[in-house]
């Protein structure tokens, strides 16, 4: 006679799938990412994204559980995507990847509502254990960051220069930054020609810049865009 099957473990929840969109402009990171996610059984790709745009109309479109986010993805960069995920897809967790690793940049990605952050230098060791966690609803942090020091990050008033930007400002100094110009900027925002010609007098006003190359170099020591 077979024996019955242990009631404990038919009574165990089956482990729901995880659902993940993928949003860097290196199609090898993708590819790399993927194969990772991949992994995992009941964990798939849902779609990928090569530029921030294109990331939250996918993430409107397929809320993912989970959205692997390039911090200096283009047109829109990793905490501007964020803050409109927050905003428009609020089910879906925000992991910012990235190269960098700095107490201004996690200070803003943290604000904006991200509740992951891995830098690529530690994805081939954490990546899974920051998917993991996510999926769990509970943030995950490497770098200079970790659980104790959240509350102290998001507690405390920020100190640098791009927190006296606005969200909007920030994305016209990254269109900027990355070579379009001002009616470039007003297509892909889809604003005015005026508009994005009054953001960026403010904000040349606020930095106390004077040319277009000092923004360029502003926005690279910044992390706003890589150089």
């Amino acid at each position: 006679m077979n024996a019955s099957p242990d009631w404990r473990e038919s009574a165990r929840p089956a482990r729901k799938p995880v659902r993940v969109l993928i949003a860097d402009d290196h199609d090898i990171v993708r590819r790399g990412v993927r194969s990772v996610v991949e992994s995992r059984p009941g964990w798939e790709v849902v779609a990928e994204a090569q530029d921030g745009r294109e990331a939250l109309d996918l993430v409107i479109a397929s809320k993912p559980d989970i959205a692997i986010v390039d911090y200096s993805i283009p047109i829109m960069n990793g905490a501007q995507l964020t803050r409109h995920i927050c905003a428009e897809a609020p089910g879906t967790q925000v992991l910012i990847f990235t190269m960098h690793d700095s107490d201004v940049l996690i200070r803003e990605v943290l604000t904006a509502g991200a509740r992951g952050f891995l830098v690529k230098s530690d994805a081939d060791r954490t990546l899974i254990a920051a998917l993991d966690a996510l999926a769990r609803r509970q943030p995950y942090f490497t770098g200079q960051i970790n659980e104790a020091m959240l509350k102290l990050y998001l507690s405390q008033p920020g100190g640098s220069e791009t927190s006296t930007l606005t969200p909007r400002e920030r994305e016209i100094v990254q269109l900027i930054a990355e070579g379009n110009s001002s009616k470039e900027a007003s297509r892909i925002l889809n604003i005015s020609l005026k508009t994005v010609e009054t953001h960026r007098s403010s904000v040349m006003h606020k930095l106390n810049l004077s040319t277009t190359a000092a923004l360029v170099r502003y926005a690279v020591r910044n992390k706003i865009v890589e150089p």
